[in-house]
Parts: C-alpha cells; structure tokens; sequence
C-alpha cells in the first residue's frame, strides 16, 4: 500500500506513522517526495523519527550502530542531514531518547533545522518579490466581468507566489513549538 503525505511537524509524521501501524501496516519505504510504503503485519511495531545534522561517514555509521544494538531498524534517512527513520517490534523500550538531555538536544537540532530552513524561504521571498508584484499590473484596470475572470484566474498563481512566506509561518509555528519544549525540558 501507498500513501502521499506530506509534513512540516516531524513529531505529527511520527504520530501517523504509528496510527499505520496500530492499523497492522508497517512502513518498508519513504520517498523524498512524501510517498510512504507499507506492508501489512501482523506484528506490532513502533516507530520513531529523530532529526541528525550533518554527521560523517565514520559518525553516521557510530550513530546507526548505537540505534541498531537496540534492536532499531534503520528505515530511511539521508545520509548528509536530515530526518532518520527507525522502526522495531513493540516491546518495553519504545523510545529512543533515554534521558532529558537526549531529548533536549533533539528540539534543539529540530530549532535549528526550522530556523535555517525558513530562513532560506524568506531570502528567496525577498528576493522574488523585490521586483515582482503578485497580480499582473493590468487587472486593476479591467472592469466588470473581465475584472472577475481574470482575477479568478490568476488567484492560484498569486497563492503558488505567496507559498514561500507561508513556509516561513510554518517553520516559524515548528520553531516555536521546539523552543516551548526544549525550555520546559531545561527547567524540569
């Protein structure tokens, strides 16, 4: 089975990529563009999702080996940096932070991942409306019907241009939410 999803919040991907599996699907494959593969099981499973900058070859390979001597199964991740993806039978030991200060670490690396993320979003948005406007210039002088048809048709446009600051807000509310977690687990 194939689903398409795509996420912004890695701990809502988390949370329904369990649900599957509470479904009975366990997940063999995701893709870069938000396709996720399942299989039907009749084992359960958990899954947990961690954020990794950038690690080397000789790093990656420690940081695997650590999950995996815990009976994690490496499902997908880039190597370079990214969100890796770990799976294993349902048992006592379902989490992969053992500690606050693992966990701390995590939304700090998520903080991070948001805030250059969106940065980038927002100088591409400077950049492309600098010289740009949303509407072509000649609308606002049509009038009546001509008026409403063309601003209908170039609404969907005008939403495809405003996509990079929506990005910004997005990453911006995941930035957020890190900080609020990552604070409250500094002051326990």
């Amino acid at each position: 089975m194939k689903k398409f999803k795509v996420f912004i919040n890695i701990e809502k991907e988390e949370h329904w990529l369990n649900e599957q599996l509470q479904k009975g699907y366990r997940c063999t494959n995701i893709s870069g563009l938000g396709i996720y593969t399942f299989e039907k099981t009749d084992k359960r499973y958990v899954m947990r999702l961690d954020y990794q900058d950038y690690l080397s070859k000789k790093k990656f390979e420690e940081y695997k080996g650590i999950y995996e001597d815990f009976g994690w199964d490496y499902i997908k991740g880039y190597w370079l940096s990214g969100i890796r993806y770990w799976q294993k039978e349902n048992d006592d030991q379902n989490e992969i932070f053992s500690d606050r200060q693992s966990k701390g670490n995590y939304y700090k690396r998520i903080m991070g991942y948001s805030f250059w993320l969106g940065m980038m979003f927002l100088a591409y948005s400077f950049m492309y409306y600098r010289d740009s406007t949303l509407y072509h210039e000649g609308l606002w002088s049509m009038e009546n019907a001509l008026f409403w048809k063309a601003f209908i048709f170039e609404t969907p446009f005008v939403l495809l241009k405003l996509f990079p600051v929506f990005m910004v807000v997005l990453l911006a509310g995941s930035y957020y939410k890190a900080y609020r977690k990552y604070s409250i687990l500094k002051e326990e």
